[in-house]
This record gives C-alpha cells, structure tokens and sequence, in this order.
C-alpha cells in the first residue's frame, strides 16, 4: 500500500499544540506552524482503527496490558535494532519527560550535579533547574569537515572528575541535530561514567526514525558498562505520529537500578499503563512497519529538499543535515542578526514558527530548529516566506 504523505490535514481547532497555541507562544495566530516536534501526517490507519475497535467497547474501565503488547515492544526492539530485551527489564512510562524526573527524584537528591550535552532538547536543561539540581555542561563540538556535532569526551571525563555528578542525561538520537551517535561515542560514554559512579538517562524517543544507511545504537546495547550504567526510554510516538496518547516505555538491564528505580515508581503508582496506549503502541509495532519506511523516505526527500533550497537561495542559512528524526537544526548566523531579529525575521516578517535555538541551551544562539515532517508543498511555502523575508533585510 502506498500511503500519501502529500495531504494536508488542518489541524486547527483540534487542541494541536503546534496550530492552537500560536497566540499565546507567539503573539499572532497567523503563522505557518513548524516547531513542536510532532508531524502534520495522518496517524496511520491500523492505529487509529485498533483504537476505533477498542472504542466501540461499551466500557472505559480499568484495564490490564495484554502480553502482547509487551511482546510487541521485544519484537520491534529485536527486529529494528537487535536489541534482545527481557521481559522482567521493561516498564511503562507515562512519558519520556516525566521519566527523566522520576529518574532524578528517585536518584538524586536537591543540589545533586546533572550534566547535560547543549544545544539539547529543552527540558533536559528545564528538568533539573526546576527539580533543584544543578546543570553542569559538556558542551557539543561542531565538526567543521563532518557539518554536525561531535560530543567532547575529554571534556566528559574532566567534568565528572572535577564536578562529581550524579546523572548524565543523552539524547540518542540527538534532539535538534539529529546526530545518530557512534558506537564508539557510547562506549566511551559509558566507560567514563562507570569510572565516576554516573548513572546515563538515555532518551531514544527518535531511535525508530533514521534516515537512509544510519543506525541506531540502543546505549545498553554498545558495551557491559553501558548496560550497567543506564535508564534507557523510548516510545512510538515520534515515528508513528501519536504524541498525544502517552505510549513510552522504560528499559533498565542493570538489576540493581531496576529494583531501585522501578521500586519507585510502583510505589508512587507511575508506570499502570492505559488501554489507549497499549492498543496503539501494539498496533504501531505489529502493523505499521510500511508506513514507517515510507515516512522516513518522505522526510528524508524533505530534508533534502530544505538543504538544497537554503544552499541555492538563502546562503545566510545552513542547515545541519539530521542523521535522524524530522527536525532540521538551521545555523543562522550568517544573516548577522541579533536574537530579537532573528526572532522577528521569523515571527513578523516570515510569518513561520520554529524553536528559537537558545532555548536548547549553550550554542543554539543564532539557531532555529525546524520541523519538516510535513507535506512538500507546506515546506516550500515556509521556505518560500524565509527566502521573501531574508530579501527585505
């Protein structure tokens, strides 16, 4: 079946985050909406008919997770990633997000020491701040050869010999840059982090949407230390566009932290799954994979799309090419803007939506994160308006 990825689909007036809080987050309703980082495709029919069935029931009880969708998961991670995970290493989430502070509530105590890799995802930043733990940075380096990141690992090694921290929180793939990190980075990762009692948070949420040869490294997967050492998340949400119903999940191999970790959130009641969620996730897992292979080429087209356009068109823009996921880092230093005229070059001359790159931290000034999982025409029509605005400048 082939599946188009060309449609539009309004989503205003459906409680989007992306379309109905433009107002409040922006100032004006009028933009065109490519920042949180969900898509503008359809949920994929078997899930939304999976749901549909269960929705017919008469009753929205209290409900049990089937075995099968346990199962679901151990078969997807095997067959995508060749991760061979147990039963008894697996937990429900309710949310990647909350997984991370349940982590830090449960690990580390106020004044505890958090590093973080910027320009990252938000909330890594947000979390330990408003938790009350400290943030100690390892800074990304940007590979001038490679056009993306790399990690500092001589950086790591002084930062948690000098700071002592307790946790290390990684985005894997990276979030905004799309960087699918090497085997050998992990391991490295892992092997520091041994060496100063750090336990790694490894949030995999994008893990399921690599693009062309790239692969994925599940953090336990890539050595004993990394095993030993880590939480790891993921979920269907991303790939299979269906953020709105909470669908994560928790892999611990390491007995101990899972006793631990898991102790926590059985006795805080946080990881009873919902019906909604069981029957999405097992549908998304079992149904979907044509759906996804023919997603992630769309994307990647779009990608391409975005990094030949700003070469050809707008030269003060330059797009990091994503390893992963459907979200483009934009470096948009050239144009030579301050951040409130970045800000209006986007919002008011533009009239386009994307994340401001400081709110990732260290290194995202001067950045923009763009959201390219959208139909083709509403990527052009965005670039159309950039390449306008860039014009008036």
């Amino acid at each position: 079946m082939l599946y188009n990825f060309d449609k539009i689909v309004d989503r205003r007036g459906s409680g989007a985050i992306m379309t109905d809080c433009l107002q409040a987050r922006y100032g004006r309703d009028d933009l065109l909406a490519l920042w949180i980082a969900d898509m503008y495709f359809e949920t994929p029919e078997p899930i939304r008919k999976a749901l549909e069935r269960r929705l017919d029931h008469q009753v929205y009880g209290y409900s049990i997770a089937p075995e099968s969708y346990w199962q679901s998961i151990i078969d997807w991670e095997q067959q995508v990633h060749g991760w061979t995970i147990d039963r008894t290493q697996l937990t429900f989430i309710p949310g990647i997000v909350r997984g991370i502070a349940f982590v830090l509530q449960c690990f580390t105590q106020p004044g505890d020491k958090v590093v973080v890799q910027p320009p990252v995802y938000m909330p890594f930043l947000n979390l330990p701040r408003a938790n009350g733990r400290q943030l100690v940075y390892n800074p990304l380096v940007f590979d001038e050869v490679a056009g993306t990141y790399r990690m500092d690992l001589e950086n790591l090694e002084e930062v948690c010999r000098k700071e002592a921290p307790k946790v290390l929180i990684l985005s894997n793939p990276h979030n905004p840059a799309g960087i699918v990190w090497p085997a050998a980075d992990l391991t490295a990762v892992a092997d520091i982090c041994r060496r100063h009692g750090v336990l790694v948070i490894s949030d995999e949420i994008h893990a399921d949407m690599t693009l062309g040869a790239h692969r994925h490294y599940p953090f336990p997967t890539v050595s004993e230390a990394a095993a030993e050492v880590s939480i790891s998340f993921a979920a269907p949400s991303k790939t299979f566009n269906m953020a709105g119903i909470v669908s994560s999940f928790c892999v611990v191999s390491n007995p101990r932290i899972r006793e631990k970790f898991y102790g926590y959130l059985e006795a805080n009641e946080l990881n009873g799954t919902m019906f909604l969620s069981t029957v999405a996730t097992e549908a998304a897992f079992t149904q979907c994979g044509a759906w996804r292979r023919q997603m992630l080429a769309y994307v990647k087209d779009n990608v391409n799309f975005v990094c030949n356009f700003l070469k050809d068109n707008i030269p003060g823009i330059v797009a990091i090419r994503p390893q992963a996921s459907f979200l483009v880092w934009l470096d948009c230093r050239g144009l030579g803007l301050d951040h409130d005229a970045l800000i209006d070059l986007f919002v008011n001359r533009a009239r386009l939506a994307l994340n401001d790159g400081e709110a990732f931290g260290p290194g995202g000034e001067g950045h923009m994160r763009m959201n390219v999982g959208a139909p083709r025409a509403m990527i052009a029509e965005a670039l159309g308006r950039l390449k306008e605005a860039v014009g008036t400048l």
